[in-house]
């Protein structure tokens, strides 16, 4: 339980109606899932508006009702808090409500359009095997050391985010890495967090469904290092035409990676077979197990942030030598008779082009490539032709789901 007046002041009220000395149960913008003594805050989406159901949450407990305009009629025993921005006032509150513990651990996101969640997921992976305590944010799973939690989004919502790393404090965690994606930054989940880095991979078509251009989608992106601060570290892909922009103006410390152009953390692609790379990252040469330029990108951001949260260069690149492909993420499965299947995220057109080139350059140009590829539902559909024609034109069959 917290007093209201604490969690006030790291909000900004237009306009407090009610008495606002009371105690808070609990934070609630579903509610559905309002209890006696919680706080509801109502945000207006894309689907439907929170506003709607103000009273729905007051019949099942609520005493406190933050809003960016008040009911036509006030109950006289709740009390309301008008506000400029609903959404981000509610990951500013959950914050508050736990404890501020993303101020507690060193937190790293991880955003762009593709990479997110092979970068993330390594970064947990390779900080637990030095004896890290750590957390994870993905797509795939949650995670509180190895502790598994059902993932419903990239990016929780401000109550669910600020309640686990809540409990990743509890459990001892020192860091903690997370995907950050577009979605999440246009809805503010991530407000009131504290980064101590952000990585971005590259930015590609996707999500034009939602941000309606790539310029709003750039913004997107964009508004996760605008809100770093100076004691953060931002690195950003050198070889990404957006990689340079996407750090302008940035508060924290910018550094760069890449394996074209002159960037901070260097790395080359020596060999790429289908058991594994050989990588020189910054002059070392290293055998790696996964596959692929698109995932020599990934393990180079993965170093860079490694030496960037302090780890020893050495002890990083043994570490990074024994990391395995996440499920779905370029995964090898081969059969008793010798055929290779690669399964894939591939979303994007770029990801799947990605993944073909890198099939075609190692494969020994006796196999056939077939291809199985489907797009989600209710997603951009701009995305699904392009995405086709890029099979088509890499592979000997394409089967479209």
């Amino acid at each position: 339980m917290k007093q209201l007046d604490q969690l006030l002041k790291d909000i900004t009220p237009r306009q407090i109606k009610g008495n606002p000395e009371r105690r808070i149960t609990g934070i609630c913008f579903d509610s559905r899932k309002a209890t006696p003594g919680s706080l509801f805050v109502a945000i207006k989406g894309t689907a439907s508006d929170g506003h709607e159901y103000i009273n729905m949450a007051i019949e099942k407990g609520s005493t406190v009702i933050v809003c960016q305009h008040l009911p036509s009629v006030c109950d006289p025993r709740v009390c309301y808090i008008v506000v400029d921005d609903s959404a981000r006032a509610l990951g500013l509150l959950s914050s508050s409500f736990y404890d501020h513990p993303s101020r507690q651990l060193s937190l790293t996101g991880v955003t762009g359009t593709n990479g997110k969640t092979t970068t993330a997921t390594l970064l947990y992976r390779l900080f637990r095997a030095m004896g890290y305590s750590a957390g994870l944010f993905s797509t795939v799973a949650n995670y509180i050391n190895d502790e598994t939690y059902e993932a419903t989004h990239t990016t929780p919502d401000p109550v669910q985010l600020n309640h686990l790393l809540h409990q990743m404090v509890k459990a001892g965690c020192t860091h903690c890495f997370m995907e950050v994606s577009s979605h999440a930054l246009d809805q503010k989940r991530v407000a009131g967090l504290s980064f101590k880095g952000g990585i971005f991979t590259n930015l590609t078509h996707d999500h034009l469904d939602y941000h309606k251009n790539f310029e709003n989608y750039f913004k997107a992106k964009k508004s996760f290092f605008d809100m770093l601060g100076n004691e953060a570290f931002a690195l950003s892909n050198a070889d990404d035409k957006k990689g340079k922009e996407i750090l302008k103006d940035c508060r924290a410390l910018c550094r760069t990676y890449g394996l074209k152009n002159d960037a901070d953390f260097k790395a080359r692609l020596l060999e790429s077979h289908f058991h594994g790379s050989l990588l020189q990252i910054d002059g070392t040469e290293v055998w790696v197990h996964l596959i692929g330029e698109f995932n020599a990108y990934n393990l180079l951001a993965i170093y860079a942030s490694a030496l960037l949260l302090g780890v020893n260069r050495e002890e990083t690149l043994r570490y990074l030598s024994t990391l395995k492909e996440v499920k779905g993420r370029f995964q090898r499965l081969q059969s008793s008779s010798g055929i290779i299947a690669i399964v894939d995220y591939a979303h994007t057109p770029d990801a799947v082009d990605n993944v073909l080139r890198t099939i075609n350059r190692i494969r020994k140009g006796t196999e056939q490539v077939i291809t199985v590829l489907g797009a989600g539902g209710n997603r951009d559909k701009t995305k699904r032709p392009v995405m086709a024609k890029v099979a088509v034109e890499n592979s000997d069959r394409v089967i479209l789901t």
